[in-house]
């Protein structure tokens, strides 16, 4: 099944954002590099390097859930989908729903969570950069993948209601980089 333009366009939206964060890893691993090389060479080493990685791990990792969330790359048994394509949609729609509540509830509790650090005024423990801009950004990215759920339950739920393929299915398989409306293919 090739998926729909709105998928595909969701897609490239939550792969950026995968591939930012991505880019963030890579810039906190030449920095513990760096570090690890003038420690042995008597160079001078990054002060306060684990407060950098204090504020990127959690926009790293954050920003890989849109992604995740809408290619459906996380975890799954489907036992019981073999039974018919129908009943299959009904299941993955029904799990939807449930990873739709989670994370709703999981950004819920971001939002407070950095509302405290903000209230707090938290900063990290050697060089003190302040903690709540950086996990409103988090909170920002987790926020975004209630709606990137919402579409994938909306998804399957129009596929359980129709008996069809939902509109995101192949977004994790090669029909995605066959389709002709994506940037550098011809159509």
């Amino acid at each position: 099944m090739t998926p729909s333009a709105t998928a595909r366009r969701l897609d490239r939206i939550t792969q950026t954002a995968a591939l930012i964060g991505f880019a963030g890893l890579v810039a906190v691993s030449f920095l513990i590099f760096y570090d690890g090389a003038a420690r042995y060479l008597n160079a001078p080493r990054i002060h306060g390097l684990k407060d950098y990685g204090e504020v990127v791990y959690p926009l790293v990792i954050a920003s890989c859930f849109p992604a995740g969330l809408l290619r459906q790359t996380n975890v799954t048994v489907r036992v019981f989908g073999k039974i018919g394509p129908r009943f299959n949609a009904v299941l993955e729609a029904f799990a939807a729903l449930v990873v739709l509540a989670f994370f709703a509830v999981l950004a819920w509790q971001f939002i407070k969570l950095t509302g405290k650090y903000g209230d707090a005024g938290r900063t990290t423990r050697t060089i003190g950069i302040p903690l709540a801009p950086w996990w409103w950004g988090v909170t920002a990215i987790m926020l975004a993948c209630v709606p990137v759920q919402a579409y994938v339950f909306f998804a399957w739920a129009r596929a359980a209601l129709k008996g069809a393929p939902a509109v995101h299915e192949g977004l994790a398989h090669a029909a995605i980089d066959a389709a002709p409306d994506r940037p550098g293919k011809a159509a």
